[in-house]
């Protein structure tokens, strides 16, 4: 590996500006010169200008105004809390726009001739933006991603592109993920998932451990990936390369080719201040530098107009450092990283020499030890450096658990870890993404308490397949020298489900109710195809109670995280899903085409309860529309009176009318008072119209994954045109029939 490949600073920067964390970006807004942008305090936007002394066009009346104390900055007043920053061509030239969003607008912004290219009603709010071609699509898009939703606006603000996700989203970001065609578009959102949209269909989705704050492509079918939790890591496709975590937060994530090997490396800044440079396809740290403040942004531009792409480092105190690497920097700073990178491989390789001479050591030990007792006649249960047999080997099992009803847990599943031939396991650790706190467990006990056999309860949160990735420490209960045993098991993906009696129709008598959701499809599979599915991704198999015909499939299990039954039956080609969580019928059905690779799926759905509480909240958010537009209404109403007041009560000053002076501004004072309740009012409204848009959008998004391909698309694209007509019945219908 090119470790000689450093990065060298080559200007540092003091803005004397406060730097909000990821909302920093860099744009030429006249074509030509690169211009860094950033959020900073006061609901501004500053732009940052050293090539030209004040912006020419500052005089237009439009929103950017000049720093009174710095002649290379200016501002752009937002009057809303920005909440994400993005720049980009929208008509394909070398001139870039001003994106610039808020919890309820999206701003296009014409910099060079400060005034507005559109200015965007977004309910849904806007937490990322990403701007470029989507697909085949000739003409870029300003993708927005919001309250479950994404949407596409070009370049007159119009609305192109509507989608929605299962939760809030965190990032956004447009990469080659397949190697034909354009660019997708990668979603990260708090749902812990990254799914990937090829036009309006989603073609991936890739389940992480913590909600996805960032994504950065690297180059084709390459992106890399941040988690609120302190991972940091990348992808060839939906296969994961490598991970690594830390225990401060990755704030962003940029590509950028720091050893001009050809590849672009992942680099990445970290809420302690520092930043790494790390190989994109192994992780391996290459380079590494740290400020005296968290880092803001990363961003790449020729800030210094000598053709030259600096890699772009800014902190959120406002000093901001540009690196090149070291074959195209100052050489005296060139030569002195090629030395440190020499004698961080040294260490490197004299740490492994002393692992290495460690483990020789310890197997000279253990020959010695194995001899003496031997000879002497004793046996290795009493000799404190005892070696295991050769013979030594473990057993994994997972059980479904069933606890006393007196007691505080919940159903689990036990992992039990049993060596072959009585010796004991002393400790275990167990490594899984989102099964843990912290994704580790440690189990130890006390020598005392040894035995050959070691339990440990496991509670999945979700229904997604886990990888375990035990560490168990096996020795004699009196050996200092313990022997580990790495093996890997697989918690399937429904693994708290338990094979159960078939339903009985519903009635107040049965004990296992018959669920009234319900999906049917058409399924072309062999039986066994699908009970071999059934036995990979269920703990047990189906029960005594279940039917299994040639063409015939009838079996039932029940969910010990909801206590609900799920029956799937198969009949002459004809399946059917049965639950009363749609949820699991949409991942059931996920699981089931990825399995038997089928890529179109059509379905009919009804799940009464469900619907019923849509229903309930299509209404309420019809109600919310309605009082938002009313207390708008009086809010603009009284903003005109206010205007009114003020000059009424100033002409009373100067006439020296102090009566009708201090008469007008008691008014002013009471309609100012009701004009804030008004605005509180209003800032509830609109919290709870977000909350009910967010359970729209989720409901749509479950539906969604009730299908797969293109009556999934056709289905999305009929549910947006209901809601586009504020017709609930043609929401409802597209939700049952997928059109």
């Amino acid at each position: 590996k090119n470790r000689t490949g450093m990065l060298v600073p080559v200007f540092t920067l003091k803005l004397n500006q406060k730097l909000i964390p990821r909302l920093v970006t860099v744009g030429k807004y006249d074509g030509k010169h690169s211009c860094l942008t950033a959020a900073t305090n006061g609901n501004k936007v500053f732009i940052h200008n050293p090539h030209q002394k004040g912006l020419p066009t500052l005089a237009g009346g439009g929103r950017l105004t000049a720093s009174l104390s710095d002649s290379d900055i200016s501002f752009l007043n937002i009057g809303q809390h920005v909440t994400a920053l993005g720049v980009g061509s929208l008509v394909g030239g070398a001139t870039d726009a001003l994106l610039v969003g808020s919890q309820t607008n999206l701003l296009a912004y014409n910099v060079d001739r400060n005034s507005e290219l559109f200015y965007k009603e977004v309910p849904d709010g806007v937490n990322a933006i990403t701007v470029g071609c989507l697909g085949n699509r000739p003409s870029p898009l300003v993708f927005v991603g919001g309250n479950c939703s994404i949407q596409g606006f070009d370049q007159h603000g119009e609305d192109h592109f509507w989608t929605v996700t299962g939760d809030n989203v965190c990032s956004l970001s447009l990469c080659p993920f397949n190697v034909e065609g354009g660019n997708e578009l990668l979603v990260g959102s708090e749902d812990y998932d990254i799914r990937v949209f090829q036009d309006d269909e989603l073609i991936a989705e890739i389940s992480e451990a913590d909600a996805v704050t960032c994504l950065c492509p690297i180059e084709a079918e390459r992106f890399g990936f941040a988690l609120a939790n302190g991972i940091v890591g990348a992808y060839r496709r939906d296969q994961r390369f490598w991970r690594i975590k830390s225990k401060n937060q990755p704030i962003c994530l940029h590509s950028y080719d720091a050893n001009e090997d050809g590849v672009p490396e992942l680099v990445t800044g970290w809420s302690n201040g520092k930043i790494d440079v790390r190989d994109s396809r192994s992780g391996e740290v290459i380079f590494k530098d740290i400020f005296s403040s968290h880092i803001a942004g990363i961003v790449q531009a020729d800030y210094r107009m000598d053709g030259k792409e600096e890699l772009i480092c800014c902190t959120v105190d406002g000093e901001v450092r540009g690196y090149l690497p070291a074959g195209q920097g100052d050489s005296s700073r060139a030569d002195v990283g090629s030395c440190v990178a020499e004698l961080e491989m040294l260490q490197d390789l004299s740490a492994k020499k002393q692992i290495i001479l460690q483990q020789l050591k310890n197997f000279e030990v253990n020959e010695k030890v194995a001899r003496e007792p031997q000879a002497q006649g004793v046996g290795l249960e009493g000799v404190s450096m005892a070696p295991i047999p050769i013979s030594t080997s473990l057993r994994t099992d997972l059980t479904i658990v069933m606890p006393n009803p007196k007691s505080k847990l919940t159903p689990h599943v036990e992992l039990a870890i049993k060596s072959s031939n009585g010796v004991g396991v002393r400790a275990l650790m167990i490594f899984a993404e989102g099964l843990f706190d912290g994704e580790s467990h440690v189990v130890h006990r006390a020598p005392q308490k040894v035995t050959d056999e070691l339990k440990v309860p496991l509670f999945p949160d979700k229904d997604i397949a886990t990888d375990l990735n035990i560490k168990a420490v096996v020795g004699h209960s009196r050996s200092k020298q313990c022997h580990v045993f790495e093996m890997t098991r697989l918690l399937p993906q429904f693994s708290l489900y338990l094979p159960c009696k078939l339903p009985s129709p519903p009635s107040p008598s049965s004990e296992t109710p018959h669920p009234l959701g319900r999906v049917e499809f058409q399924l072309n599979e062999k039986r066994e195809a699908v009970l071999k599915w059934i036995g990979d991704c269920f703990l047990y198999p189906p029960g005594e109670d279940c039917v299994l015909k040639p063409d015939y499939l009838h079996v039932a299990y029940m969910s010990l995280r909801t206590n609900t039954p799920l029956v799937i039956k198969i009949d002459n080609g004809k399946a059917a899903i049965e639950t009363d969580d749609m949820d699991l019928a949409g991942d059931v059905i996920q699981s089931l085409t990825q399995r038997l690779c089928i890529s179109n799926l059509r379905s009919t759905a009804d799940f009464p309860k469900q619907l019923q509480d849509l229903r309930s909240i299509l209404d309420k958010v019809n109600e919310l529309h309605s009082a938002r537009q009313k207390l708008s209404s009086e809010m603009a109403d009284n903003s005109g009176i206010i205007k009114n007041l003020v000059l009424r009560a100033e002409d009373a000053r100067m006439m020296n009318d102090m009566r009708s002076m201090r008469k007008g501004f008691m008014q002013l004072y009471e309609l100012n008072r009701d004009i804030i309740m008004g605005y509180r009012i209003r800032s509830n409204n609109h919290l709870e119209l977000l909350e009910c848009l967010r359970i729209v959008n989720q409901a749509i998004q479950k539906a969604g994954r009730l299908r797969v391909g293109k009556p999934k698309t056709e289905m999305v694209s009929a549910c947006r045109n209901a809601l586009k007509e504020k017709n609930t019945e043609l929401l409802i219908k597209a939700i049952k029939t997928g059109s």
